[in-house]
């Protein structure tokens, strides 16, 4: 059983996590964490469906804590698969000691402010009750699944799988006649895998999306020292950078230079591979000419790999501006459509009307299935903290405090929630970064915030209505600088019904939100209400 009285809780074993429990014990906090999943990572604990990778650098999707850690650990790929990803948290949960800080299959149901005693009430589906004086919430910004409810879904007499709960066991499709319905990064990154086990696939798509080759590599000996011994300077530059990794864009607008310069340049980042196609030149997410300049290559890349021009024409996105909705890493995606198995059923044309025991019926066809796979994504960002019953001063409930959209203070702190933070949550550069070191600076930040409390005989940290205000506003105006907008991206929530569509990131830079945090601690936590002990 949990530990009835701490300081803090942490819920979530993830990435964030893991490091709040090191972070927080290591400064002399008791801290009992709690996790809905068998082990700890999070994300990559649930997520192993066929071809899961990072599309982050394993160098940089890394923790920066602990230099032995750094130099102890050889990551195989440049890109790492989802089971490499686990063993590296699994170890560091067993070279730290975190595992036993973790009640594990537990999910927590409710967490209350208690105002007379300044403490927070969690229980959890296991019979928990725990009162501590902080709340740390490293729930994760896609942890909570989107399954559609599709009429006539349940009836389906085959397997149904979703690609952010995948089986522990694995999946055969051998033989098999598959639907998999989304086209996002984990439909991306599934079908060329699908496809070459599968005796049918049939990939229902609403929107296409854009990818980019990952290029990906082993990594030789000479590559991993060579990176070891750069770690100090390859952190330095990440931590002031826009997206948590040493690269910076081209400084020029795509405008200034020659076709012959810009089309090179393009190349260059395509061949490299991976998501810093996106940022190849500094207006290319903030001016739609340059804008469309970077979609006009990458639409002629994929038309090239692709033989059926009926087909490219219905796999290239139109609907909105590259990079605006997350820019997928694949591996032979596009060249997929070229076999004979694979079929692509386009949803724009004839929808899905409904789910029975032998398949898909869209309003133009029916298909027969054995397994259909729902690369149907999350509800990210705020989806996890809407399924708990969180409730601060006043009993006020806050996913009703944010039916209008999240409202934080600086993505950690949120108005009438005192002790409660967030890593990495709404309001915070989050998903635009590398979360690994977007982990590590909320955490830090948090533990230096409990310590000043502690040092300073004060019971209570809460952030201002004002300053939330002020903060939302600002990350508003820093999207609408952007072509983030335009896209009807699950960073808007668009893709779950009812959700309020609004961007619910920093779109700053990781650098500058970092050096905005700062300051507020510096300023003594401005915007920050601390209340001294009774």
């Amino acid at each position: 059983m949990a530990r009835k009285n701490v300081d803090v809780v942490v819920v979530g074993a993830g990435i964030a996590g893991l490091y709040a429990m090191h972070r927080l014990r290591g400064q002399g906090l008791s801290v009992q964490g709690f996790e809905a999943g068998s082990g700890v990572g999070g994300t990559w604990y649930f997520n192993r469906y066929p071809g899961a990778r990072c599309d982050v650098e394993s160098v940089d999707y890394s923790y920066s804590f602990d230099d032995a850690l750094q130099q102890e650990w050889d990551w195989s790929e440049r890109y790492a698969t989802q089971p490499e990803i686990l063993r590296y948290l699994e170890h560091v949960a067993d070279r730290f000691g975190l595992g036993d800080g973790f009640r594990f299959d537990t999910r927590v149901q409710s967490a209350t402010f208690d105002e007379d005693a300044s403490t927070w009430r969690v229980t959890t589906d296991q019979g928990d009750a725990v009162t501590a004086r902080f709340c740390v919430f490293a729930t994760g910004a896609l942890s909570t699944t989107n399954l559609p409810n599709v009429p006539g879904r349940d009836s389906f007499a085959g397997e149904i799988l979703h690609t952010g709960n995948w089986p522990h066991a694995g999946f055969d499709f051998s033989g098999k006649r598959v639907g998999v319905i989304g086209t996002g990064s984990s439909g991306i990154q599934s079908i060329p895998l699908i496809a070459e086990q599968a005796a049918e696939l049939k990939v229902f798509q609403r929107t296409p999306n854009f990818s980019v080759p990952a290029c990906n590599r082993p990594l030789d000996e000479a590559t991993r020292s060579e990176q070891k011994a750069g770690y100090a300077e390859r952190r330095r530059k990440s931590f002031l950078s826009g997206g948590g990794s040493p690269f910076v864009p081209n400084p020029l607008s795509a405008l200034e230079v020659s076709a012959a310069e810009r089309e090179a340049e393009f190349e260059h980042y395509w061949e490299r591979g991976g998501v810093l196609f996106g940022k190849t030149f500094a207006d290319q997410m903030s001016s739609l000419e340059a804008n469309d300049l970077a979609r006009d290559f990458a639409e002629r890349k994929i038309r090239a790999v692709i033989e059926d021009p009926a087909i490219a024409d219905a796999l290239v996105p139109t609907d909105h501006p590259i990079g605006t909705k997350r820019i997928v890493t694949d591996s032979g995606y596009f060249q997929t459509y070229n076999r004979d198995n694979v079929t692509l059923v386009d949803l724009r044309a004839a929808p899905i009307a409904a789910i029975d025991e032998t398949g898909i019926q869209t309003t133009d066809a029916h298909y027969e299935l054995d397994a259909i796979v729902f690369a149907t994504g999350f509800d990210a960002i705020t989806g996890s903290l809407d399924r708990i019953d969180i409730r601060g001063r006043g009993g006020a409930l806050l996913r009703e405090e944010w039916t209008a959209g999240p409202q934080t203070y600086l993505g950690i702190g949120v108005p009438g929630f005192p002790n409660l933070f967030t890593v990495t949550g709404p309001g915070s550069p989050g998903v635009l970064a590398n979360m690994v070191l977007a982990s590590e600076q909320h955490v830090d930040w948090i533990g230096a915030l409990i310590a000043h409390l502690d040092a300073n005989g004060l019971a209570t940290a809460e952030a201002a209505a004002d300053a939330a205000a002020e903060w939302m506003a600002q990350c508003g105006e820093l999207a609408a600088k952007t072509l983030f907008p335009q896209a009807n991206s699950w960073y808007l929530g668009a893709n779950i019904e009812g959700k309020p569509r609004v961007f619910m990131l920093y779109a700053g830079g990781f650098g500058n939100y970092g050096r905005q945090i700062a300051e507020v601690a510096a300023a003594g936590y401005k915007g920050f209400e601390l209340v001294p002990a009774r």
